[in-house]
Parts: structure tokens; C-alpha cells; sequence
């Protein structure tokens, strides 16, 4: 179960698990084009922004896949208010906790019971860099995603004696419909070039979906059978730490 596959870092996702031999279903408030989405790849409209949503794309899954082993939290998404933090309406604070952070709570909660009824099952939860070094313009996207790090790290504490594992990955800039936005919208709030903001990645780029991808595969697989509670930043060495 992989949300916010559609497109960007969760398109990568999707691919690099159906490669793997993986039933993967995935779930965007509305259907791409068909031939959008790679061969193979199960989808279901929903939205994961309310507790119905939810409970409806879990309800689905199940249905569809006989039971779910592994969930990916990737749906994420926020506004950029240039202006500055007090700036952002207490509505876009509450959407940025329903997207960034009570979705995956909501969707492992309604996904965990058939794990632990088997006694085995992977989560990986998507944050972000902002959690670490927010800007005033995403400070509600970063406070949301600083609060996925530390859930994903009770639930691993909680969960392990049940054999189920959840991790987070934390990505820097990484090549994405949503996330080219925002750093563009971040270059005209402060004057510079979005050019500028690459450079500030060591290793000489931004990411690729593929490099968070990659990371996925591992976590979720039997390789990573004795690594639960870990965050994996994986941002080219921007060195960025909480």
C-alpha cells in the first residue's frame, strides 16, 4: 500500500516495488491517465486528508490485495506563504497535519491489526529536510513532517515485539512535481535563484525519485530485517540533522 504514487518520488516508488515482484496499490485523490501509471500498478481514488478517506483507501486495499505487508506513507503536500510563518492560515496548519501527518497515522491504524494478526509487516513514513531546517514560509509543512519523525519512532518502539518494523526516510531536494514548485516559489520569496538552492547540495545535485526509491526497496525487504526506528536522510549531504 503506497500512498501518493502517482507521480514525483511515489511514482518512483511504485516502480522500483513492482520490479521487485511487488502487488503494489496505490492512491491520488483523483485517477491519472491510464497510461500514466506503470503496468501493473493497482490504483484507487481517495482522499487521504480525512479520517473517511482513509478508512475507505484501507478498506480498498484490503479488499483488492487480501491483506496488506508492507504501507509507504508518501503523500505529502503544502503551500508556500513567502510572506512569513504568521502569515499562514490556521485552516493550511490543519491541512498540513491532515496530509503530512494524520494520514499515515490514520492509514497505519487502520492497517496495523492484520499485521500484528499476522505477526509481520514493513512501514516506511515519508518526512522531509524541513523537518530539520524549516523555512518561515514552511513552517507548517515542517512542523508536521518533524512530527511524522517522531511518530514513526514511538511506533517502531511499540510495534517490534510484534515483528512489524517502521522506519522513516527523510529526503532533501528531490525532483518532484510538488517539491519543484515549492523551491520555486522559495527562490522568489528570497530574492534568488532556484539555481542557488541547488547548489547547496554537496554532492552536486538534486535528488531523484529513483535515490529515494532505492531506499524504499531496501526498508521494506527482508535485507533490512533488523533495522526498525531508523531515519535515513538521504540528501546529498546537506549534513541536515534535528
Amino acid at each position: 500500500m503506497l500512498t501518493g504514487g502517482s507521480r514525483g518520488i511515489g511514482a518512483g516508488i511504485a516502480r522500483r516495488l513492482l520490479a521487485a515482484g511487488a502487488d503494489v496499490l496505490t492512491t491520488a485523490r483523483t485517477a491519472p491517465a491510464p497510461d500514466a501509471l506503470p503496468d501493473g500498478l493497482r490504483f484507487v481514488a481517495g482522499d487521504v486528508s480525512s479520517a473517511t478517506g482513509i478508512q475507505a483507501i484501507a478498506d480498498a486495499a484490503l479488499e483488492q490485495l487480501g491483506g496488506v505487508d508492507v504501507i509507504v506513507n508518501n503523500a505529502g503536500a503544502s503551500h508556500t506563504f513567502p510572506a512569513g510563518s504568521l502569515t499562514i492560515p490556521d485552516g493550511d496548519w490543519q491541512s498540513a497535519l491532515d496530509v503530512n501527518l494524520l494520514a499515515a497515522v490514520r492509514l497505519n491504524a487502520a492497517l496495523l491489526p492484520q499485521m500484528v494478526e499476522r505477526g509481520s509487516g514493513a512501514i516506511v513514513n515519508i518526512s522531509s529536510s524541513a523537518a530539520f531546517e524549516v523555512p518561515a514560509p514552511l513552517l507548517h509543512y515542517g512542523a508536521a513532517k518533524a512530527a511524522l519523525t517522531a511518530y514513526s519512532k514511538g511506533l517502531a518502539s511499540e510495534f517490534a515485539p510484534q515483528g512489524i518494523r517502521v522506519n522513516t526516510i527523510t529526503p532533501g531536494h528531490v525532483e518532484s512535481p510538488g517539491a519543484d514548485k515549492v523551491r520555486d516559489d522559495l527562490a522568489t520569496a528570497f530574492g534568488i535563484e532556484v539555481a542557488a538552492i541547488h547548489a547547496t547540495v554537496p554532492i552536486g545535485r538534486i535528488g531523484r525519485p529513483e535515490d529515494i526509491a532505492e531506499a524504499v526497496a531496501y526498508l521494506v525487504s527482508d535485507r533490512a530485517s533488523y533495522v526498525t526506528g531508523a531515519n535515513l536522510v538521504i540528501d546529498g549531504g546537506e549534513q541536515r540533522r534535528p
